[in-house]
């Protein structure tokens, strides 16, 4: 027989989102339980490089809400001793058309609601070691970028919340249907006033009505991790380079934005079939997470294509100066992904609530779209 009990909040999927509505709720004194169909999760937030990047949000709403959601991840950070690294971003540029964009923004941005400055190439290479000084020509600046280890973070808050908060975890316990207000999995009955399910890629196992529009589909990316650096060595703000300008849509206010479009398009096809653009982040070990591509499709391929690889690794070392790019791991991140829409949220039942992001901003808007459930639910 099923073990029954009640609690104020249930929550499907111990990932980011999960845990940011944990915290939330458990810190305003309700009683919460987490269900984890894995030994602990295994999905896109512990596949992706650790950035929280409010630059990547576009002007508006979400920029807004990405800021808010940075406050409280260094509100958690903090309270649960996890290390994270304020060191802001660079978007180095090496081509010209590539610092036209940076310095356009640089311009733009500020009246956005963005902090950002434009830095000449010696200032650039100040704040970072690891860019290559032959050949920059600058770098767009942005202070309000932190790191994480996303391995580290996933594991030590669900410890963090049992302790401080009381959040009861129910690990290898998949959540087979929701009624009500009853959530059932094979061992126990959990009764609550409110459900939230964040079961990230999954659009089948609950409320499948809800994920049927025919643009949701799946994203592939392929990445990787060096070695530890030497030790004191540091990366400083993690870097990127003159294809984010085109990946992230902040950048779209720029006017000088579609001249590089064209360029990238013309030279590098094989960057452009693949959806490569060039990132690179340090976690507290010294290691560097590299990457990223990115391939669509609701059938994700389980073999990874080595020529990807080889083909970030080829545009790294154009730009990078760095002790070691030895690769030490290599694997896939899949999410959601939606061409028009960021997140998902839908109210399939009373007191329940589907939030599932849909686009690779699960890390940096996970606390702010927690808040934001819950403010909608009037807490």
């Amino acid at each position: 027989m099923a073990q029954a009990f009640k609690v104020d909040v249930a929550i499907v999927g111990a990932g980011i989102v999960g845990l940011a509505h944990a915290y939330l709720a458990a810190r305003s004194g309700r009683r919460v339980a987490v269900f984890e169909r894995n030994p602990e999760a295994m999905g896109a937030s512990v596949r992706n490089f650790g950035m929280v990047w409010p630059i990547g949000q576009p002007a508006g709403p979400l920029h807004q809400l990405a800021l808010r959601s940075r406050e409280i991840w260094m509100d958690v950070l903090e309270a649960a001793n996890v290390p994270y690294f304020q060191t802001g971003s660079l978007h180095a540029a090496y081509r010209d058309d590539e610092a036209v964009v940076g310095l356009e923004f640089s311009q733009k941005g500020p009246a956005l609601g963005y902090d950002c400055a434009w830095l000449a190439a010696d200032e650039a290479l100040e704040r970072s070691h690891a860019l290559r000084p032959e050949g920059l020509l600058g770098a767009l600046w942005s202070p309000t970028e932190l790191t994480v280890d996303p391995r580290q973070v996933i594991c030590e808050l669900p410890r963090f919340l049992a302790q401080h908060f009381g959040v009861q975890f129910h690990f290898n316990a998949a959540v087979q249907r929701i009624e009500s207000s009853g959530l059932f999995t094979a061992d126990f009955r959990c009764e609550a006033e409110a459900i939230v399910v964040a079961s990230g890629d999954d659009f089948q196992t609950l409320f499948p009505e809800c994920f049927r529009d025919g643009a949701l589909t799946r994203c592939k990316l392929q990445m990787m991790r060096t070695v530890p650096q030497p030790s004191g060595w540091q990366l400083g703000p993690s870097l990127a380079f003159g294809l984010t300008f085109k990946h992230y849509p902040t950048f779209q206010v720029c006017e000088s934005l579609e001249a590089l479009k064209r360029r990238i398009a013309s030279e590098h096809p094989e960057l452009e079939r693949w959806g490569i653009h060039v990132m690179v982040s340090q976690n507290a070990l010294g290691e560097l997470t590299i990457g990223d591509s990115h391939e669509y499709g609701l059938a994700v391929k389980v073999f990874d294509n080595p020529h990807i690889n080889q083909l970030i690794l080829e545009y790294a070392r154009e730009y990078l100066r760095v002790p070691s790019l030895e690769i030490a791991q290599q694997w896939q991140g899949v999410y959601a992904k939606h061409p028009d829409h960021p997140y998902l949220r839908a109210t399939p039942a009373e007191g329940v609530r589907v939030i599932t992001v849909t686009s690779g901003i699960g890390m940096t808007m996970s606390f702010g779209l927690a808040e934001q459930t819950f403010h909608e639910m009037g807490w």
